[in-house]
């Protein structure tokens, strides 16, 4: 059992070496986790280096996300995502309000998830928000590159969500059933410059927890995410170079007793005339995927506490909105 200690007031979003996570060596898989560990009892989020995803990828991937953004609007309104009944597509700008009372969020995206066929048991068994994407035309290589960022994601998720297990003293194999299939899903945002007609408290996103297990961010150099502290204070997390961001989703302090934080985060848009560019892949296990609080943080798993992450997630949804998904 691990014993709840009060959180360590913190000034900084720690920095996680994950070199060692990729290791045939234990102790360099320990220190992977100790320091994951550490990270998701302070913070809920960290920094992620020496991940092992190819610079080269992350930079096609802002290339071609910049692209997309600059086709004219009536392009991007072709696969507006009203016309998907899965959630993928273009989303405009102003086209959501994460925190609730405030204007809605200055920004932009594009919903991908997993390309998966029409035979597959995500479609046949009709899963929320799993099924075709929408794809713009007239860019080239796109299609290619959103899939093979994905892949990597998914790669890179997997290991991640093993340290979060070891950093709990469960086998790194422990939520292993639930992503063989996970559910993925990448969107790319623009944050524009901070207009000066905006509205009070109108930012690029208004301050959040995010749902799931776990999402790993790309952002660009233009800054703009806060994260708030256990003390309740924002501090920034300022671009590091060749580094994701990594934050807990409701899952974690849920399977955690609270022991790990998810944590409030918004974007504040840059207000130097600069566009803002990020990509955040939310990582989760699949819909129908069992979850309950676990061993190493009670004594034993109550069978009335289970729920699947479908259910989980309709919970977290009639929660914000007042109504179930």
């Amino acid at each position: 059992m691990i014993v709840y200690e009060p959180p360590a007031e913190i000034r900084e979003i720690p920095i996680v070496d994950f070199a060692g996570a990729w290791s045939d060596q234990v102790a360099d898989r320990e220190a992977v986790a100790a320091a994951i560990h550490r990270a998701c009892r302070e913070t809920g989020f960290f920094y992620l280096v020496n991940h092992g995803v190819p610079q080269s990828l992350v930079e096609r991937q802002f290339a071609f996300s910049r692209a997309f953004f600059d086709l004219p609007m009536d392009e991007k309104l072709k696969i507006d995502i009203g016309r998907s009944n899965n959630m993928r597509g273009y989303e405009g700008l102003q086209a959501q309000t994460l925190d609730e009372g405030s204007p809605p969020d200055l920004k932009e995206g594009l919903m991908i998830g997993r390309e998966v066929g029409p035979d597959h048991w995500f479609v046949q068994k009709d899963v929320p928000f799993e099924g075709a994407n929408q794809w713009p035309d007239g860019l080239p290589g796109f299609k290619a590159q959103m899939l093979d960022y994905m892949d990597a994601m998914i790669r890179l998720g997997r290991r991640v969500a093993a340290m979060l297990a070891r950093s709990l003293d469960l086998p790194e194999d422990y939520f292993a059933d639930g992503l063989e299939e996970p559910s993925a899903t990448v969107r790319l945002l623009h944050y524009p410059p901070h207009p000066e007609t905006a509205l009070f408290n109108q930012l690029g996103s208004g301050a959040h927890t995010d749902w799931g297990l776990i999402t790993i961010l790309l952002q660009d150099a233009c800054g703009g995410l806060e994260v708030k502290t256990a003390a309740g204070d924002w501090i920034r997390a300022a671009p590091i170079d060749g580094s994701f961001v990594v934050n807990l989703g409701d899952m974690v302090p849920r399977l955690t007793g609270g022991l790990y934080r998810s944590t409030l985060h918004r974007v504040l848009n840059n207000q130097g005339g600069k566009d803002r560019y990020s990509v955040p892949t939310f990582f989760n296990p699949h819909y129908f995927y069992e979850f309950g609080r676990v061993p190493t943080c009670a004594d034993g798993e109550v069978e009335e506490d289970r729920l699947s992450f479908g259910e989980h997630v309709a919970q977290m949804f009639a929660k914000t909105y007042g109504k179930a998904a």
